[in-house]
């Protein structure tokens, strides 16, 4: 009878038995039992193998990095070493070049042993290469310390590819100054057996000065050389610690070819000038032999147009066929009656910056000018203008239904071009940006200089 009443109130308070409450009791212990399986074999947060050890602490467990597997652990732990090593060095080559300026250019100048015009000749763009790497440096060392503060210690929030490409305007300084190179140990040379007082100068700082470590000059005027050959080696390090899934792998892999680029342009550079020297030489590939070409065509249109490198964006750039129409008639004849030749054409825009301070990357402001340049094809290393830049605020460009693969431009009062490309689609994006940026310099009455009429009376308009 007690049994009896004992079951009663059981199925009175749960409405199961003993049987079925046990059975719930064992699968609710199975299910946690299986959850803290899988806790213990949790994915790798790198990469999603489960090849975790088994953590039998409780308290072990939860202080695992970020559940991590040893491989990637130690793939971490590489990238952390390889980031330190990147930023580490560029504060050596920092306190390198500062001591080019306070320990020999400052007091060479103070003493009066170099005339101003021997210095630049020895130092070249000195300075420049070191307000770069000190605004390069500051943006690194802030991305360390932020880092660091929101417990990082693996430093994973650190994107050296995306701050490479940011002060991708240290390469044209580096350029300057590799090619200067050979003529300033040159005139050092030179200089140090002219003038006693030099060489007695040069001798007693690098035996008396411990900030020298025993170094001469001409060691210390390699420090940018050594530094921009080194660049590809440091970011290839990051690069192989770095999963391909990280935000930052794609900007490392573009900031490692940007900087081979500019270092095969600056051989190529060296070898047309005459010198024997080279820096260190990589591999060439299509791609790459692209890029330097197109390297070259920037520094050739910069030079011509004149402009301020950091205030000039290029907006387009590449092969496009030209033909120059005798008359404005063509359209009717179509466009295979012209003859096109293949031309290199570079959209150059002029802009004032917002921001004037390097460390920010300056937003782009009000169009100033903005030019087409246009490059013959190669001849014996060296690019030739076909003509003086074509400025678009003096230029009409437009197009015609009955010739879709094509456009025209016409300088006012001057000339008139017909454009295409071997894309009919890339055509199209040509005209369109062209024409942009010729309407936002200006309305047509102020370019046409107040002439009526001028889309019929010039020769070269198309009916």
């Amino acid at each position: 009878a007690t049994r009896t009443k004992s079951a009663d109130v059981e199925r009175a308070d749960s409405g199961i038995g003993q049987m079925p409450a046990r059975k719930w009791r064992n699968r609710a212990s199975e299910t946690l039992s299986s959850l803290q399986a899988w806790e213990a074999h949790r994915p790798c947060t790198d990469c999603g193998e489960r090849d975790l050890p088994v953590e039998t602490d409780v308290q072990n467990c939860n202080q695992r990095r970020a559940d991590l597997c040893e491989k990637c652990r130690k793939r971490r732990t590489e990238r952390k070493e390889s980031v330190l090593e990147f930023v580490n060095t560029e504060a050596s080559y920092g306190e390198d070049l500062r001591i080019i300026k306070e320990e020999f250019y400052l007091p060479m100048q103070a003493a009066g042993l170099l005339s101003q015009e021997q210095l630049l000749g020895i130092f070249s763009n000195i300075q420049e290469l070191i307000d770069l790497n000190e605004n390069f440096l500051e943006i690194l060392q802030e991305e360390i310390d932020q880092a660091f503060d929101q417990g990082d210690d693996d430093l994973m929030t650190v994107c050296i590819g995306e701050i490479f490409l940011e002060f991708v305007n240290m390469l044209p300084a580096f350029q300057t100054y590799c090619l200067q190179q050979s003529s300033s140990v040159n005139m050092l040379n030179a200089l140090e057996k002219e003038k006693e007082l030099l060489r007695i100068f040069l001798n007693v700082s690098q035996n008396d000065n411990t900030a020298l470590r025993r170094m001469n000059l001409r060691s210390f005027l390699m420090a940018p050389l050594q530094r921009v050959t080194k660049y590809p080696l440091l970011l290839s390090r990051i690069i192989k610690a770095t999963t391909e899934y990280h935000p930052d792998h794609g900007s490392l892999r573009e900031a490692k070819s940007r900087i081979e680029s500019h270092l095969e342009h600056i051989n190529m550079k060296t070898k047309q000038e005459g010198n024997t020297w080279t820096l260190r030489s990589f591999r060439q590939d299509s791609k790459k032999k692209r890029e330097v070409i197109n390297i070259e065509m920037r520094e050739t249109a910069l030079k011509t147009v004149g402009w301020l490198r950091e205030e000039t964006r290029f907006v387009m750039e590449g092969s496009l066929q030209l033909a120059q129409p005798p008359d404005g008639q063509w359209v009717k004849k179509g466009s295979k009656t012209l003859k096109f030749q293949n031309m290199q054409v570079l959209l150059l825009v002029n802009m004032k910056r917002v921001s004037e301070s390097s460390l920010e990357s300056a937003e782009p402001g009000p169009v100033k000018d903005a030019v087409l340049v246009l490059i013959r094809d190669k001849n014996n290393g060296k690019f030739h203008l076909l003509r003086e830049p074509l400025r678009l605020s003096n230029c009409i460009v437009s197009t015609d239904p009955d010739c879709d693969d094509t456009f025209e431009l016409i300088e006012i009062r001057r000339e008139a071009f017909v454009f295409r490309d071997s894309d009919q689609a890339r055509t199209h994006h040509w005209f369109r940006q062209i024409r942009r940026y010729s309407r936002e310099l200006g309305s047509w009455k102020k370019r046409r200089n107040a002439l009526p009429n001028i889309m019929i009376s010039t020769p070269h308009t198309r009916p």
